[in-house]
């Protein structure tokens, strides 16, 4: 559950800085940045870093490598959003 929050707390912060200091998805707004970074977060630390081998002794120990890839996952996530809002503006 630790790690659950985590994740998700950094890709909120990753989209508010996307939205703050890069300025994307800047349209449609900062909450709407931060729900996608959490969104992100939460898919890159709950499927992308199992499978990429952050595994623990126990369930609920913190993994640096699953948060670096929640921050990675979100990241990406903002980009794609970002570069299909640019691309189907109407």
């Amino acid at each position: 559950m630790n790690n659950i929050a985590m994740w998700i707390l950094a890709g909120g912060a990753v989209g508010w800085a996307a939205f703050a200091f890069f300025k994307a998805n800047e349209q449609r707004g900062r909450m709407f940045s931060v729900v996608i970074g959490m969104f992100g977060g939460f898919f890159g630390g709950n499927v992308l870093a199992p499978m990429l081998g952050a595994i623990t002794d126990r369930p609920n120990d913190f993994s640096p490598f699953s948060l670096a890839v929640a921050l990675a996952s979100a990241t990406a996530w903002l980009v794609i959003s970002d570069l299909l809002s640019r691309r189907f503006r109407t």
